[in-house]
Order: structure tokens, then C-alpha cells, then sequence
């Protein structure tokens, strides 16, 4: 029994890895195909629709900030970017996961995130003309597309997946 409880554990765990490679890979794809959207100064990133994906999964939490890390990397973002977006998606996941309970306050942590976290990043590092709350502002109503319509979407068809795959 012992033997058995321990390959499920781990069957689990090598499945829920999977998933997060997975993610990571759906994201940075997303958002580089999407590239002219993805970034600037004013930007819907399709793929922040999966930032909803930590209210079901967990292994979401990590996943994403390594699929905005490459995409940030390989979209040719500067070090600030870099570093700055990948943490606004880290916190914004782990905060997303904790108030899962609340689907629409769920959804708002990567807007409040990203909104003030990249939008600095945007006013400092591409576009110190534009104010700094207008920078803000943008970053968080493309954000508000991703997350509100599309990743509330995402979690209604996810919730039609049977549950033994999401195990």
C-alpha cells in the first residue's frame, strides 16, 4: 500500500509538472505570436488569460512566471522588464491562487499587478513622456481584456475537462 500510495504521489507530481511545462509553453508561444500586441505601451497579452489558471492548478503559479520570463527574455524586453513583469506575474499568480474562492477577485490580482508593476516598468523604460498613471492605466485595462473576459472564459471551459486530467 505504501508502494502504491508513493507511485501516485509521484505520478501526480510528474503530471503536474507536465502541466506546467505546458502552460509555460502556451504562454511564451502565445505571446510571441502575438508580439505586436504583447508589448508596449499599449497591450492586450492574450496569454494573460491563463494567468486565471492558478484558481484550478497550482503548478499554474510557477509555470506562468516562467512563460513571461522567456517571453520577456526572447521579446527582447530590457533587464528591468525582465525582471519586473516576470515578478508582477509571479505575485499576481500566488495572489490570484489564494483568493480562488472569488473568481472575479481572482481575476483582478494580474490586472492590479501588472497594471502598477509593468506599467512603471513601460513609463521609466520605453515611454517617459507618457505619464506614469496613463501608462498604469493602459497596462491594466489590456490586462482587464485578458483576465475578466478571456481568462473567465478559459476557466469555464476548464471546468468541463474531467476532473481525473486536472488530478
Amino acid at each position: 500500500m505504501n508502494t502504491t500510495h508513493s507511485m501516485r504521489k509521484e505520478n501526480l507530481t510528474t503530471r503536474a509538472l507536465a502541466r506546467g511545462a505546458i502552460i509555460a509553453a502556451i504562454y511564451t508561444v502565445l505571446t510571441l505570436l502575438l508580439a505586436p500586441i504583447s508589448y508596449g505601451e499599449v497591450q492586450v497579452r492574450i496569454s494573460e488569460a491563463l494567468t486565471l489558471l492558478p484558481v484550478i492548478m497550482p503548478e499554474a503559479i510557477p509555470a506562468l512566471a516562467i512563460g513571461c520570463l522567456l517571453s520577456n527574455i526572447l521579446g527582447g524586453c530590457t533587464i528591468f522588464d525582465i525582471v519586473f513583469g516576470t515578478l508582477a506575474t509571479l505575485l499576481a499568480a500566488i495572489c490570484t491562487r489564494r483568493l480562488r474562492g472569488n473568481v472575479w477577485l481572482a481575476a483582478a490580482m494580474p490586472v492590479v499587478f501588472n497594471g502598477l508593476i509593468v506599467g512603471a516598468v513601460v513609463h521609466y523604460c520605453y515611454s517617459p513622456i507618457i505619464p506614469l498613471p496613463l501608462c498604469m492605466l493602459s497596462v491594466a485595462a489590456g490586462e482587464a481584456l485578458s483576465c475578466f473576459i478571456l481568462g473567465t472564459l478559459l476557466l469555464r471551459l476548464m471546468n468541463r475537462v474531467p476532473q481525473e486530467l486536472l488530478r
